[in-house]
């Protein structure tokens, strides 16, 4: 009996490793970043980002896990943001005492309670109904926000002091340095509960009624409590982003629960596949960078961020991480390097037809947006007189030909996917 023990445990300690080494990367990462980007710049986009996580984590709970199509999440975020910035200023008047880097908590109950309260009857329907209930939710609290101004401080918001309370090994999160380990610190928490929900019989039984609901109802589940679950938890975790959003910028406004910020984080979920544990993530990183670096060179950020949006609905519906995912079968195989050389032949063209649209576009919004009489524009560092023949003929140059040598490469580009996704066997045989 030893003996066997003895044999299984290195067997079984295998694959514990195997499932712990991602989470202690992440945790390393966590406390890594800092010390790479350490700039004010470079710390508030971190801080956005780790909150953008868990926003974006909580939505694909409902989409990505449960298959519900919601266009008013935002309600459970702005709600536990402004729970969150209300208590802080509880603390700061005196009127109890308790630690501000456990404020999160209470925005993630008020979005419990919520999400209880309209998940009771939001989820007795899937696919349309729902969404449209989740969208006319959401409107109403947007509403409600510039009507009750005693609870959400109308237009203004509600502000607070993140510094009050007591501190934490004489930290008292005045420096953003100290707030962004106390958001990477929630990150870690609530990324790896969430991972577990999506391992629990209830998060499996959200797959199954998302993939089939009538045989989830058949072996003995029913849909609306799987989905009435999901949608408590989901609520739950955007609370807890909520409430992280009210410590890292000391305010709240009805921005944070109406319908743009609800788009908000529907894009950073598709973006980054709504498939995947990890697109969401994915999703969350890419739209920060583009909202916080992209947004200091142009004007138009948002239109590329559309652009991204209907590009990758339309033809990578599986998202930025499916794309990575796809390449698998060629990795195990190790026909990753068969690839290089036409991903190069296709991409340089690629960029080029990509470089001459958004010249394109920043052309004739500097056209339409600058005063009479200024033509002098500048594009990554090239100045150029945007009424001037030359630079039209060079940006239509660049689309024309750069669209038409990467129309070219897609068949050889083709036959070499094939290629590197057939088993050795076949590969060697020339066979099919």
């Amino acid at each position: 009996m030893s003996e066997i023990t003895k044999t299984a445990s290195p067997v079984m300690a295998r694959p514990l490793m195997k499932t712990l080494l991602p989470w202690i990367g992440f945790f390393i990462l966590l406390l890594a970043l800092p010390n790479i980007f350490s700039s004010n710049v470079g710390l508030y986009t971190m801080n956005l980002m780790g909150i953008f996580i868990i926003f974006a984590l909580s939505y694909n709970m409902l989409l990505g896990q449960g298959g519900m199509l919601s266009f008013g999440h935002a309600v459970y975020f702005g709600l536990g943001g402004f729970m969150s910035v209300h208590f802080m200023n509880y603390i700061e008047d005196g009127d109890f005492t308790f630690p501000m880097y456990l404020i999160p908590i209470f925005g993630g109950l008020i979005g419990l309670v919520f999400g209880i309260i309209i998940g009771s009857f939001s989820t007795r329907r899937a696919g349309t109904v729902f969404a449209m209930i989740s969208l006319g939710v959401g409107e109403l609290m947007a509403a409600s926000s510039l009507i009750f101004v005693a609870f959400f401080g109308g237009e203004e918001g509600v502000s607070g002091d993140r510094t009050t309370g007591p501190e934490l090994a004489g930290i008292n999160f005045g420096q953003d340095i100290h707030i962004y380990y106390l958001i990477a610190g929630w990150v870690f928490v609530t990324v790896a509960l969430m991972y577990l929900f999506s391992r629990t019989p209830a998060g499996r039984m959200a797959n199954a009624v998302r993939d089939n609901a009538e045989r989830a109802e058949f072996v003995g589940y029913s849909q609306r409590k799987v989905r009435f679950v999901s949608f408590c938890a989901s609520g739950f975790f955007a609370g807890i982003a909520g409430g992280l959003f009210a410590l890292n910028f000391e305010i709240v406004t009805e921005e944070n629960l109406n319908a743009l910020t609800s788009g908000t984080v529907l894009l950073m979920a598709y973006i980054g596949g709504v498939g995947f544990f990890i697109g969401p993530i994915v999703g969350a990183v890419v739209f920060t960078l583009l909202q916080s670096i992209l947004s200091n060179y142009t004007d138009i950020w948002q239109l590329y961020v559309g652009i991204l949006f209907v590009l990758t609905v339309m033809y990578v519906p599986q998202g930025l991480t499916g794309i990575i995912m796809m390449h698998t079968a060629a990795w195990r195989m190790r026909q990753v390097g068969a690839l290089v050389m036409p991903y190069l032949r296709i991409g340089i063209p690629a960029l080029a037809m990509l470089t001459g649209i958004a010249a394109f576009l920043e052309t004739i919004h500097h056209m339409r947006s600058s005063v009479e009489g200024d033509t002098a524009m500048s594009l990554m560092g090239i100045e150029f007189n945007s009424h001037s023949i030359v630079a039209w003929i060079v940006i239509l140059a660049l689309i024309v030909v750069g669209g038409y040598l990467t129309r070219s490469q897609l068949p050889q580009l083709r036959d070499a996917w094939e290629t590197a996704n057939k088993p050795p066997a076949q590969r060697e045989g020339g066979g099919s």
